[in-house]
């Protein structure tokens, strides 16, 4: 089989008009939402290869391996193609039990509480320990 073959599943994701399309994670054990980035092709077809969640950083414009700098790798178990084709679901294990950069363990930690976010998770380590400066 050669690789334009193997990568035919590719071409029936609706990328945007950047070449990107909403990745969320979910944790395949408790079904909880850990996060949102960004995903292009490359990014998507890596992550189906390696098994490790590869996402695209619009900020830094590149490739973005999760855990590359902080150890939290995520091990892809599962990926969902929503019905319209342009959002994807990976059920992942979260290495480490800390998906955000904040040090939680969802970057979904505010909640709407009368017409205030209010902060519903501690964080589990200090970032400034999770990313040290080399």
């Amino acid at each position: 089989m050669t690789s334009t073959e193997a990568d035919q599943w590719l071409d029936s994701v609706a990328f945007n008009s950047d070449g990107l399309v909403p990745a969320i994670a979910q944790d395949a054990a408790s079904g909880r939402i850990l996060m949102m980035a960004w995903m292009n092709r490359e990014s998507l077809a890596l992550t189906a290869e390696s098994g490790k969640a590869v996402y695209w950083s619009r900020s830094r414009g590149k490739l973005w391996r999760k855990g590359e700098s902080s150890g939290h790798e995520q091990l892809v178990q599962q990926i969902q193609l929503d019905c319209d084709g342009d959002t994807i679901v990976l059920c992942v294990t979260q290495q480490g039990g800390i998906a955000c950069h904040t040090g939680r363990e969802s970057c979904f930690f505010r909640t709407l509480d009368n017409g205030q976010w209010n902060i519903t998770e501690t964080v589990l380590k200090d970032p400034n320990q999770i990313y040290r400066k080399s």
